[in-house]
């Protein structure tokens, strides 16, 4: 009786051609190193050409007859798996965001190779004291100089040993003199696996960074005491922390985070920008010391690595990181917590375009686990869940320490340029600037660089060029045309406002390299820091921009939106944020909440010490709701204003809204495959108002050929996301479709 295995393998291509498993049989020899989610050498074609694929299912069953069955080459000894649960949430992840299976598989793996171990080796004494001591007179007779100086160093450190490293750098001796000493017995050497650090300088916390942790204010205990009741009760739920600025919501985050761990559980804790590693690190290795880990981009393969092994074994109990941590391969998973939930940078930009709060709320709801979400400026994704009561609200309405919120200046720069102002500070900027200069505070001047395209912007009037069609402003392309990313509206470039007939108008645009060249003119004492893509692009940069921040090294810090997220400067009295229109009118439909949500971050690194401290925002708009509940603090007020919108405008989270991407390098091709999904589509989604569902474009993307492919755009809003679902399947599935034109999926777009 035949007892052969069969393998069923993703080819390891992205191609929806592809985008299937194939069965190959399990030679004898490799049954007992494959399992689910092993990588395997396989062949495949009709040439037989080596490739490579994961094991997704293992069986005695073949598919077809057995002999026509081709046999798995080997395994990819030097390739990590992929465990059950991972291949579980791949598949998941594939039918949810839409994607092939192979990239799917691709993005649970937090590390793709095996890198070899750094490994300590120690001399130690192999014999007592007083015999270490006669064979080094020994040596000093003979002039063995070497052997002198290495038996001397060894008998100073008798108890500890001395690193190799450290023997054969600094003290100059060679290994033929070592292996001598051992092959006489007289040292041993002890070799031991050592993990890299991933810590950085963070993991240089002393005893003057303060107390390990701070006792919890009332507000902070309530929120931590209900957490912790229902954790003992067994109950796996969804939370939202909303807490103003300097509220402490990770206090709260860590006090929760210490019962999972004495319950034997592990914490993924997910922070939105590598920027934040630094203070978050350092706050949590006081506190936790090393069962943290951190795995992000920056790291090297090794360190990558060390730190997958060391949650893998169960070593690191709590693993910060960026979206990837999310696919951190804890066996005993107890809590996620995504902090600053709301920010953009948790939905992927690669397919599968994944929702990282949705992909925990799967890991959570499949391997018992309880999820948090925090932050002050939810999104109203959350808040709308919030509402409809699939999250539990917690609030923390006061700072910790009894710091006071800032005041809030709001600038009027139309009235700027009537004063013959022409400068980017305003007037009560720059007299706040030189006051916090001559007392020795801090400064940080936000200015966002998303809106750097240009949206077209009179400087008289304040009035923006916008689409007739979908209420968001229109984008200067290099042909001269004034274009709507959302349904393909276009017109000319205007030369003078239409609304008040000034010339002054024009593509707004300014960064941040030119506000540190004004503030260097204009401010020639102060020293500046910038901080944003140019300055960070070196693996440490971010955390020692930050720390020589940190250490009062510079009076000014400015930058993107790396700047305002997390941080807490207790110098920094006075927060600038120069231009708040340039995400306003940015060619997105979530642009008001983006704005409020940045401005109400930026303003909230203010003041966070003993002195209160200031916050101005510049604009053209300041009757804009997402500009003054940001300057009154005032969530609640905003997010009535922009629900009320999003139900009008049919935007989710009021709907859901499927992006389909269509490529080609070949536009003549593409366009026909356009024409051909239209028709499609008309046929598979009911033309009446109350179906609920509704197709726009198709249109040009919003930046038409990328790399000389081109790519056209529809939008489909929808009440039912399955049924979203159920046309992305149709579309990837169908027959009759051209496999030259690339085709993706993005599902409630960011």
């Amino acid at each position: 009786m035949d007892q052969s295995l069969f393998a069923d393998v993703i080819i390891n291509v992205s191609v929806e051609a592809l985008d299937r498993s194939f069965q190959y049989r399990i030679p004898e020899s490799l049954a007992d190193k494959i399992t689910a989610g092993t990588k395997v050498t396989i062949p495949f074609g009709n040439g037989n050409r080596m490739t490579t694929g994961y094991v997704i299912k293992v069986s005695d069953k073949p598919a077809i007859e057995a002999s026509r069955i081709k046999e798995i080459d080997s395994v990819c000894e030097k390739e990590i798996g992929i465990d059950d649960r991972m291949i579980s949430l791949a598949f998941w992840m594939k039918e949810q965001f839409g994607s092939t299976a192979n990239e799917a598989l691709k993005c649970v793996i937090p590390v793709k190779k095996i890198v070899r171990n750094k490994q300590d080796k120690r001399i130690l004494p192999a014999v007592t004291f007083e015999r270490l001591k006669e064979e080094r007179e020994k040596a000093e007779k003979k002039h063995y100089t070497a052997k002198f100086r290495l038996l001397t160093e060894l008998i100073s450190e008798y108890k500890e040993g001395l690193s190799e490293e450290l023997v054969t750098g600094k003290f100059g001796v060679s290994r033929t003199t070592i292996n001598a000493l051992v092959r006489d017995g007289i040292i041993k050497v002890d070799e031991k696996i050592t993990y890299r650090s991933s810590l950085g300088k963070a993991g240089e916390a002393s005893e003057e960074d303060g107390t390990p942790w701070v006792t919890l204010n009332s507000e902070q205990q309530a929120v931590s005491d209900s957490i912790i009741s229902d954790i003992r009760e067994g109950k796996h739920e969804k939370y939202l922390i909303r807490g103003i600025t300097g509220s402490g919501k990770t206090e709260v985050y860590m006090s929760v985070i210490d019962e999972v761990v004495a319950s034997g559980k592990s914490v993924i804790m997910l922070i939105p920008e590598i920027a934040l590693t630094y203070q978050t690190v350092k706050r949590f290795y006081k506190r936790f010391g090393d069962s943290i880990s951190v795995i992000n981009s920056r790291l090297s393969a090794g360190e990558r690595y060390d730190q997958y092994l060391r949650a893998k074994n169960g070593e690191a109990k709590i693993v910060i990181g960026p979206r990837s941590a999310v696919f951190t391969p804890f066996d005993n998973l107890g809590l996620i917590v995504i902090d600053e939930e709301h920010e953009g940078s948790y939905k992927s930009e690669l397919s599968p375009r994944y929702s990282t709060r949705e992909v925990a709320f799967r890991r959570a709801e499949t391997e018992g686990a309880l999820v948090i979400l925090g932050s002050a400026t939810p999104s109203l994704e959350s808040y709308s869940a919030v509402e409809a009561g699939r999250i539990k609200l917690f609030e923390l309405t006061k700072r910790a320490g009894g710091a006071e919120l800032p005041r809030v200046w709001i600038t009027d720069l139309r009235e700027e340029l009537k004063n013959r102002n022409y400068s980017i500070f305003s007037l009560k900027l720059r007299e706040l600037m030189l006051d916090r200069l001559q007392k020795k505070e801090q400064i940080m001047l936000f200015i966002n660089r998303r809106g750097l395209s240009g949206f077209v912007n009179c400087r008289s009037c304040g009035h923006v060029i916008k689409c007739p069609h979908c209420d968001v402003s229109l984008n200067l392309h290099n042909n001269g045309k004034l274009i709507c990313h959302y349904c393909g509206y276009e017109q000319a470039m205007v030369s003078k406002c239409p609304e008040c007939g000034s010339p002054y108008i024009k593509a707004f645009g300014t960064g941040t390299q030119k506000v540190e060249e004004l503030l260097n003119k204009e401010f020639p004492s102060a020293k500046v820091l910038r901080m944003d893509a140019d300055t960070t692009r070196k693996k440490d940069s971010y955390s020692e921009i930050l720390s020589q921040f940190a250490n009062h090294e510079a009076d000014i810090l400015v930058g993107t939106q790396m700047i305002v997220k997390g941080h807490d400067f207790h110098k920094v009295t006075l927060v600038g944020i120069l231009l708040a229109d340039m995400s306003l009118y940015s060619s997105d439909y979530r642009s008001a909440e983006v704005t409020f949500q940045l401005l109400s971050q930026a303003a909230g690194r203010a003041g966070r010490g003993g002195v209160k401290g200031d916050v101005v925002i510049q604009t053209y708009n300041p009757e804009h709701y997402a500009v003054t509940c940001a300057a009154l603090h005032d969530y609640e007020g905003f997010y009535k204003e922009e629900i009320t919108f999003r139900r009008l405008m049919n935007y989710p989270p009021s709907r859901n809204m499927l992006k389909i991407v269509l490529s080609s390098e070949k536009e003549e091709q593409l366009l026909k495959e356009t024409g051909k999904v239209r028709g499609e589509l008309y046929r598979l989604i009911p033309d009446s108002p109350d179906s609920g569902t509704k197709l726009f474009g198709p249109s040009k993307a919003e930046i038409y050929r990328i790399n000389d492919i081109y790519r056209m755009v529809f939008y489909i809003k929808s009440d039912d996301y399955s049924f979203l679902v159920s046309i992305k399947d149709f579309l990837s599935e169908r027959e009759t479709r051209d496999r030259e034109i690339g085709l993706q999926f993005d599902f409630n777009p960011v």
